[in-house]
């Protein structure tokens, strides 16, 4: 038997809302700042401190997902015996020496040889010792929701680094204020739908 072309409409451009056959893409997508933004507050979800969930999400020049990270205590330490307080008669007891930064967690957890040229979107304004480590990885851009600690020595001291370093500091402006993931919808829809304000 002879297989028969499949004979496709190669002039797309012609087709008309009139046409039946002619469905248009949805315009409620995320844009790729929006989904970036959106990946680092879902991971900071993952975070097990009482206080401030925060998470960072690397993405390459492809907008592909290179690292993903959250603050937690280090691998291998156990989270239950170490402190989370933020506050302490000695430091030693609360959770300021122990505790790994979102940012440090997304570069370590990068799946790629590195990370050199990416942009990371992170919850907050990374303090002096992430800038340091963004720097020395190569991170060109961070992207930055919040900026609430901005006049502390360690985000001034974070300023200096990064300017020095020429790498691209800009608070991000949602064009969403919320989305909420509705794991319903699938099965209601036979799409994934999310609710947005």
């Amino acid at each position: 038997p002879v297989a028969m072309p499949i004979k496709l409409n190669t002039d797309l451009n012609r087709r008309t809302k009139s046409d039946p056959s002619f469905v248009e893409k949805r315009k409620d997508y995320l844009e790729w700042p929006d989904y970036f933004m959106s990946v680092a507050f879902l991971s900071a979800q993952r975070s097990k401190d009482p206080n401030s969930q925060v998470g960072a999400c690397i993405v390459n020049q492809e907008n592909k997902i290179v690292g993903i990270g959250y603050n937690g205590m280090p691998n291998g330490c156990d989270d239950d015996l170490l402190p989370w307080s933020r506050s302490a008669d000695n430091q030693l007891d609360t959770k300021y020496p122990y505790v790994c930064h979102a940012e440090l967690n997304a570069i370590m957890n990068k799946n790629s040889a590195d990370v050199k040229g990416c942009t990371m979107y992170s919850a907050l304004f990374p303090c002096n010792e992430c800038a340091k480590l963004i720097i020395q990885a190569g991170i060109r851009e961070v992207v930055y929701l919040s900026d609430k600690y901005k006049d502390t020595p360690d985000m001034v001291a974070s300023r200096r680094l990064l300017k020095m370093a020429d790498i691209q500091c800009r608070q991000f402006k949602p064009k969403r204020t919320k989305i909420v993931i509705d794991f319903n919808s699938i099965n209601n829809s036979g799409t994934l739908n999310t609710a947005s304000e």
